[in-house]
Formats: C-alpha cells, sequence, structure tokens
C-alpha cells in the first residue's frame, strides 16, 4: 500500500517521456508573450470542402474545419450548420485537432513548449463551447450516408445541413463510437457538418487528462481528436468486421480463424444479401436474408495449416493478413470491409510468486517496456510516431505502455509492423477511477456514466482486437474497478470478441471477476541509486512493475537551450529547491530536490550549467543501465523471478525534466544510451548486490565459446585487478550466465574505480563491452522510511574521483554515404589519442550541420563509449538526409574527460 504524503500529488508518481516532432510546431519561436492574435477574415472565410468518393464502402474522412469560440458566435447552430454560412474570423483547424492545437498552429500563441508561454494562455477563453464545422460534397444521391466517428473531447451537439442530428448528452466520452445516418439530409453538392463541442474536465469527463506528466494544457484538449468519417453504401451494410484467430500451441502448425461481421439492412423493404469474402488464396461466400433495419451476423470457418505466426521483434517475423468482405444485393456491392490481423496466442497467467508472466506463441518473455506519451496537443504526426517506434526498437525494449491516449489506428498499424507489444488501457487519477481511486481527484460516477464507459470499452475493444500488437487490456491503474465497473467493462470486451488477457489494475490489485493483477506499481518516481533495482522488494528487479525510473531525465544541453531561458538554465543548476515548471504540476515532482542532492552527494557540486549537465548524463546512464539490467538478470530466476518492467516514461509530451528516456526533439543522452546498453543482444554486465559478471542472451539461439574479461582500474588508468574466463556458455531467449564474481577488495584500488567488462566470441571479436564506475563506498537505502514514489538514500557512493580524471585527447575521422531511400550513413571512427593511461569515459559523438546544430532522429550502432589509450571504435549512425537541411553533417566529440571538438564528415 503506497505512503502518501501530506499533500496528495496528481498522480501518484509517474510518467514522462514522449517529445514532439521538429516539424510539428513549426519553426520554434523564443520570442516574448505576444498575446492573443485575431485570424484575419480575407484568409479565413470558409471551412475547407472534402469532396466525399462515391463508391460503395467508401470512408472518406472530412479534411478540416473552421473552429471558433461560441463566445464569438450569435448566429443559431442551425445557420452555423448550414451551406454557405459565411466563417468570417474563423480559425482553420485540421482533421484531428484540438482547439489549442489549431490556435497554435495558426500563430496565435508562441511556442507552449519554451519557457512559461504556456502559462501563459487564458484558461477562461476554453470554459465555453466551440463551434467546428465543415463542408462536404456528394455527388450521387442514391448511395446512404453516414457520419462516423470518435475522438470527441469531451461531448458534442451535432448538426448536418441545419438539423441537430445528436446532442452532447449522447455524444459524450473521448473513446465512444458513433455512426449517424444521415441519408435524409445529404443533398447533391455541398453539404456541412457541424460540432459543438463542450469544454473537458478530467475529473468530470470520461476522456483524457494528463495527471502529474506534464503542465496540462490550458483548453484541456477540447476538440475532435480522431477522424470523422463520411461513409457510403447501399442498402446492405457490413460492419465490425474482424477475425477471432486461434492457433496451434506449441506446434505452431496450425490455426483456425473465425470471420465475423455484421450485415444490417438499412432499408425500408427486406433484401437478400451476398457476403463473400477472401483472406489470402482462402475464399467464402453466403447469403444473408434481412428483414427491413434488421442486423443479422454473418459467420465463416477457415483453416490454415502452416500458417505465418506473428512474433515481437527479436523473436521472429511479423507477417500480416487481410480480410476483405463484400456485401452485394442482386448483384450489386453495396458496402465492403477490410480488415488487418495477425496470428498469434498471448496468454499471461500468474507465476507460483502471483506476477503476471506474459507468454506469446507458448514462449515466455520478460516485457521490457515504456511508457508512452502522445504530443501534449494530441497533434498526431505519423514520422515523428514511427521515429519514437524506431527508437523503442534501437533501445532493445519490447513493449510500449498506453495509460489513457490511447492513440490512433495508425499507432497500432506501425506496432503490428514493427513487432511492438503494447499495453492499452485506461488512465488513474480522474474521472476512470473516480469511483474507487481513494484520495486521488476525479468526480464519483452517476448512473449516466456507465453506459458511457460501456460504450468506450466497446469501441476500443472492437478498435484494437485484430491487432497482433495489442496482448491485454488494463481495465484498471493505479486501482481496479469495483464490481459494477468490472462487469461493464468485461461484458463490452466479451460481445467485441476479445481474446487477450484482461489485466485489472496496472498496480497490486484485483477485481473479482478478472482476479489479481498480477502487477505492482510501487514505484520508484524520483532518484533512488542504482544498486536499488538489484533488491527484490519494493521497485526493485522481481514481478511485473508496470511503471517505474529514478524520476528525472535532464535532456542534452543543446534541447536545454531551445526549451528554457538563460534565467531559467542557471536556476536549473544552482537552486535545486527551485519549482521547475517543465517538471511537473505535482507538488512531489515540481522540484530536482532528491535528483540534485543526489548528484552533488555523489559526484560533487556542479560548477557551471556545461558541468551540471555532463553529470546528469553520466548519472543517467547509470541507472538506467542497472533499472534493466537487473530485470534482465533476474527474469530466469527460480524465486521471485522478474516478468515485466515499464520505464516510467518512454518519452514527454512535451519539453521536459524528467521520465523520458529521449526529449521531446528526439535527442539521446545518458538515459537512452543506458537503456540501449542494457537490452544488448549478447551483454555482459555487473551486478551491483553480489558483484557477480553476467553474460546475458536476449538471442533467440545459445552461444558458447565466448570469453569474459574484467579488470579494476583506478581514476588514474592505473590497472589494479585483470581476470579472463573462457570457454562461457549461455543459453538463447534471456537466459543468463555468471561468468566470475569481482572480489570485494582489491589492494591499491582508489575509493572511485572503473570497472571494464568485455565479450569476446571465439573468432576474438568484441561483442559487448560495458564500464562501470563505483565507489568502495557504496550509496546506503533506508529502507524503512520508503515513500511511495522513493527510498531515501542515507548515503551516497563516493564518485568524486571521477572529476579528478586527466583530460583525454579523442580524435575523430568521419565520412558520409548516402542512400537511394533517402537516408544517409555517418561512420565516424573515435580513438583515444592520449599519450598516458587514462581512459576517456563516456565518450559521446554527435551528428551536427555546419551551425553545429543536432541533426535529428539518427540511429547510432553504439555510443557514449568508453576508450583506452590507443583504443579506437568506429560507429555508424543512420537518418533522413533531408533532415540535414541542405547542411554538410558534421560530428561532434565530447565526453565526461574529453574535450569537445567538431570535425567534418562529409
Amino acid at each position: 500500500m503506497f505512503h502518501r504524503p501530506a499533500v496528495p500529488p496528481l498522480h501518484r508518481g509517474r510518467l514522462a517521456a514522449a517529445a514532439i516532432a521538429l516539424g510539428l510546431l513549426g519553426t520554434l519561436t523564443t520570442s516574448a508573450w505576444a498575446g492573443a492574435r485575431e485570424p484575419s477574415p480575407q484568409q479565413r472565410a470558409q471551412a475547407p470542402v472534402t469532396a466525399v468518393r462515391p463508391t460503395a464502402g467508401a470512408a472518406t474522412p472530412l479534411s478540416g474545419y473552421a473552429i471558433q469560440s461560441s463566445a464569438k458566435v450569435t448566429d443559431s447552430p442551425a445557420a452555423v450548420s448550414s451551406p454557405g454560412y459565411r466563417a468570417t474570423g474563423w480559425y482553420p483547424a485540421g482533421a484531428r485537432s484540438t482547439v489549442l492545437a489549431a490556435l497554435i498552429a495558426d500563430g496565435v500563441y508562441p511556442d507552449p513548449f519554451y519557457s512559461t508561454n504556456q502559462r501563459k494562455i487564458p484558461k477562461a477563453d476554453f470554459q465555453v463551447p466551440w463551434w467546428y464545422r465543415s463542408d462536404f460534397t456528394v455527388t450521387d444521391r442514391t448511395r446512404r450516408t453516414y457520419l462516423d466517428f470518435s475522438g470527441v473531447i469531451s461531448a458534442a451537439d451535432v448538426y448536418v445541413n441545419g438539423k441537430r442530428i445528436a446532442e452532447a448528452a449522447d455524444v459524450n466520452g473521448a473513446y465512444t463510437q458513433h455512426e449517424l445516418d444521415v441519408t435524409s439530409l445529404v443533398r447533391s453538392g455541398t453539404n456541412t457538418v457541424a460540432f459543438r463541442i463542450r469544454p473537458n474536465d478530467p475529473n468530470k469527463n470520461l476522456t483524457m487528462g494528463w495527471i502529474d506528466w506534464l503542465q496540462p494544457p490550458p483548453d484541456q484538449n477540447m476538440g475532435i481528436v480522431r477522424d470523422v468519417l463520411v461513409r457510403r453504401g447501399g442498402p446492405v451494410a457490413l460492419r465490425d468486421a474482424h477475425v477471432v484467430t486461434s492457433l496451434a500451441v506449441p506446434s505452431l502448425a496450425t490455426a483456425d480463424l473465425t470471420v465475423k461481421a455484421q450485415a444490417r439492412n438499412d432499408s425500408n423493404t427486406p433484401v437478400t444479401a451476398r457476403v463473400s469474402g477472401s483472406i489470402g488464396t482462402k475464399t467464402f461466400a453466403t447469403s444473408v436474408a434481412l428483414a427491413a433495419h434488421r442486423t443479422k451476423t454473418v459467420t465463416f470457418a477457415v483453416h490454415l495449416d502452416s500458417p505465418k505466426v506473428w512474433w515481437p521483434a527479436g523473436m521472429g517475423g511479423q507477417p500480416l493478413y487481410g480480410l476483405d468482405l463484400t456485401a452485394s444485393v442482386n448483384g450489386t456491392p453495396s458496402d465492403t470491409a477490410h480488415q488487418t490481423f495477425g496470428i498469434r496466442d498471448v496468454q499471461a497467467p500468474l507465476n507460483s510468486a502471483g506476477d503476471r508472466q506474459y507468454r506469446i506463441n507458448g514462449r515466455k518473455l520478460l516485457i521490457k517496456g515504456g511508457g508512452w506519451s502522445p504530443d501534449e496537443f494530441l497533434r498526431w504526426d505519423r514520422t515523428y510516431v514511427e521515429d519514437r517506434l524506431k527508437y523503442a526498437l534501437d533501445l532493445g525494449l519490447n513493449t510500449i505502455r498506453l495509460e489513457g491516449h490511447i492513440e490512433p489506428d495508425e499507432f497500432f498499424d506501425l506496432a503490428d509492423r514493427y513487432g511492438i507489444l503494447t499495453l492499452p488501457g485506461w488512465e488513474c487519477c480522474d474521472k476512470w477511477e473516480g469511483q474507487v481511486n481513494g484520495d486521488e481527484t476525479g468526480d464519483k460516477w452517476t448512473a449516466a456514466d456507465y453506459p458511457v464507459a460501456k460504450a468506450s470499452m466497446a469501441a476500443e475493444a472492437a478498435r484494437l482486437r485484430d491487432h497482433p500488437s495489442v496482448i491485454s487490456f488494463l481495465i484498471g491503474s493505479d486501482f481496479a474497478p469495483d464490481a459494477r465497473i468490472e462487469k461493464t467493462y468485461v461484458d463490452a470486451l466479451k460481445a467485441s470478441d476479445w481474446k487477450t488477457p484482461v489485466v485489472a489494475a496496472a498496480s497490486d490489485n484485483s477485481s473479482p471477476i478478472t482476479g489479481s493483477s498480477g502487477m505492482k506499481m510501487t514505484g520508484p518516481y524520483d532518484w533512488i541509486p542504482p544498486n536499488y533495482w538489484y533488491a527484490k522488494r519494493e521497485g526493485g528487479a522481481t514481478g511485473f512493475n508496470s511503471e517505474t525510473s529514478a524520476g528525472p531525465d535532464i535532456p542534452t544541453l543543446d534541447t536545454l537551450r531551445r526549451m528554457m531561458t538563460p534565467a531559467e538554465l542557471a536556476t536549473l543548476w544552482k537552486d535545486p529547491t527551485a519549482k521547475q515548471y517543465h517538471r511537473s504540476p505535482s507538488p512531489v515532482f515540481n522540484t530536482l530536490k532528491l535528483y540534485d542532492n543526489a548528484l552533488t552527494g555523489r559526484y560533487g557540486p556542479p560548477t557551471s550549467l556545461t558541468d551540471y549537465v555532463r553529470k546528469a548524463q553520466l548519472a543517467q546512464y547509470e541507472n538506467v543501465r542497472a533499472q534493466f539490467e537487473a530485470y534482465e538478470r533476474n527474469a530466469t530466476d527460480a524465486s521471485k523471478p522478474s516478468t515485466g518492467v515499464v520505464y516510467w516514461m518512454f518519452n514527454s509530451g512535451w519539453t521536459s525534466l524528467h521520465w523520458q528516456l529521449m526529449d521531446r526533439y528526439l535527442d539521446q543522452g545518458g538515459a537512452y544510451f543506458g537503456a540501449k546498453k542494457a537490452n544488448e543482444p549478447l551483454h555482459i554486465q555487473y551486478s551491483y548486490d553480489d558483484r557477480s559478471v553476467v553474460v546475458l542472451n536476449n538471442r533467440n539461439t545459445s552461444a558458447d565459446q565466448l570469453t569474459v574479461r574484467a579488470t579494476l582500474f583506478n581514476t588514474d588508468g592505473t590497472q589494479r585487478y585483470d581476470r579472463k574466463v573462457t570457454g562461457v556458455k549461455v543459453s538463447g531467449g534471456g537466459a543468463h550466465s555468471t561468468a566470475l564474481t569481482l572480489p570485494a577488495s582489491v589492494s591499491g584500488l582508489s575509493t572511485t574505480y572503473l570497472v571494464r567488462l568485455t565479450l569476446t566470441d571465439a573468432s576474438g571479436k568484441e561483442v559487448s563491452r560495458n564500464v562501470y564506475w563505483l565507489s568502495a563506498k557504496p550509496d546506503t537505502l533506508d529502507w524503512a522510511h520508503t515513500d511511495w514514489y522513493y527510498t531515501p538514500t542515507t548515503s551516497y557512493a563516493d564518485l568524486k574521483g571521477l572529476d579528478s580524471m586527466a583530460r583525454v585527447p579523442v580524435s575523430a575521422t568521419a565520412s558520409t554515404s548516402t542512400g537511394a531511400d533517402g537516408t544517409s550513413t555517418t561512420t565516424v571512427t573515435v580513438r583515444n589519442s592520449g599519450k598516458g593511461k587514462t581512459p576517456s569515459l563516456l565518450t559521446d559523438v554527435h551528428l551536427v550541420d555546419s551551425a553545429g546544430k543536432p541533426v535529428l532522429p539518427v540511429q547510432w550502432s553504439d555510443n557514449e563509449v568508453s576508450l583506452w589509450p590507443g583504443e579506437s571504435k568506429t560507429l555508424t549512425v543512420t537518418y533522413r538526409t533531408a533532415d540535414l537541411r541542405g547542411s554538410a553533417p558534421r560530428v561532434r566529440v565530447s565526453g565526461w574527460n574529453t574535450p569537445e571538438r567538431t570535425v567534418p564528415a562529409a
């Protein structure tokens, strides 16, 4: 049970991590607040016009809207929603846009991610409804027409051609799906749809909130954040097409598929429809008689021999199948449906310790994930999302957890394609858990909320069930639902043919139907030392930890200078007690006191902003590495094994100082490369608890004839211990083998010392290198005073000796090749060219343009490497050529004790 602080936080302790693409806001500005700017009537007079495709089964998304505050619209709803209405002075908005996202894109406000600009946006402007209107054209009135949508935040009255067709009481909740038959209202030519969007309050509405992840947007994300589709069809509509898969496990030799769809007669007369379909080379068909306005379920059974099985990345391929269905009446196509799906089996039983253990296609796997955050203003950018998912693969992660903020369909399409598992679920600490969440915020449910919750669950289940990347739904987060709410969810899931595990909560809770969650939410969420992760208690490496990290993740100096003023940067490194706007609105997480105290206590007080960031990257590297290494090492333990860990968070939705493995601009620092190192496919690591040196194998196949070498050095490079072990073997699938144990004491070893571990294969090639900075005086944890968000440290490891390391020159040569696919690869060789014994610790290489600005996103083969005198390392970095923006590439080399230098890389 959590030990709550006297002042309850906005959330019990969590999250961060998203970042948003460079192009998402357009050019960043660091100008002072300029005030809201009115739109130009000449530029913004009319809503965009969408040409609706006439073919049967066509689903055309509206291309965008004109929006305006209802406080500034005096015309009647009938007038606003009629074709020809002059939306003079209205703002343009994209097809998926919150109110504030549209205003930011239109330049009404300066960059809200810089400094405290967002705090200056008046909240009162968003406490009244806003109008969204859009025009669409129809050329063929013989077909039926429907509006199909979800993603309205928080509720809306809906109008078509001057008539109200739905009330806000019915169009309510961000996740509810709505299909409105507007056939009788649609005319040839131009038609108008208008939404009168109600203000959002996550504590009162079943929508989306931000808890303590970031400073919440002033409009609370009110708007329309998913596509509004105009569907066309004949008398019979096909809906709810999906495939229920049953894979033979463990043989994987056969699969039985059940194809289901709803055939609905929307006409006033009986019809007989011919429903035909195909999956690959398999075809099937049937006839179905439908009375007027009646619906029947159409079912087909399909058997596959030698099915193409979908696997998570690293465990196999990601083949996908396509289902195509057509409903015809009198030989004329009336409607079509297409669904992509994958064949795989997911099980997640509780192990003997009561922890949830996932199995994919019969094989156990350790869930290694990160908590996902969308952009703060819910702006969808496919390229930016894809870049982040590629980063997840680069980091060796296999899972993304989405607590609320369940992304659009394209997100899960990408996850399917890349083999990234997903754990979607409802969020904590607001209306979603208002009935059961103790002292957290969020109104209790009323009778009107239960149908909204059920409709939300049904809509998301129908949307997600065929995605092989989706392996569970978490119906609770910090708290499990009570019996009535759980039944509401479970009934909706069963009706939707949901087959993957349903989890009661992300915390150690249970509910009457689904039972124990098998997960824990014990933190930490703020700074703890690396040795914390090895204890099999609290947030340590045992069981399934659904969200946890050491809290702050200070971004690179490049990013800090893009997100904060010089005065704010000075406060950042000088005053640990200062409230940091870019950390969290939570009173628990709004300073960096715990983190800064540890940084000073372990590494010495920072002497400048550059020194502060330098120490932060070192600290984040060692801590993130330890978190993943501990969970990986303990995954195959006979007693209380680790079964899952979700780094809180993978990314942040804005420019943040905590909970992120990469920053908003996708720059990479110590946290990123610490995770990348820990999750290497074949990896050597040190154990903080028992000093063992372990070889861990994440590959499918075993490895043998390996050589392990462990060498201990003083910080001046003097060698004090060296041991080599040959003939090391390790099985695949996450197994580990202990090669040796370092001695408890070594003669002549300094208080602060370095450990270099190398792993070489039978040919003598180095396949893994790992360098640690340790202390003869370890960090001491005060377990007895553990709080819900951290465990106090009573004494710090003495790593101050690192500051005495001699400065070591590192030379670099680089060249670049450009591929035909629009990407370039720069190859960099770095060499420790020092004359003494001192290594270059955590040498970082950044790809920059001619102005010295980072080129992002990038994927490095390796980075933040440590080199002893005479040693060299060749690294490669791949990126989009266009991201150079016409500049010649350069590489900037720096490090803990390496003078910064930049060399050409053309």
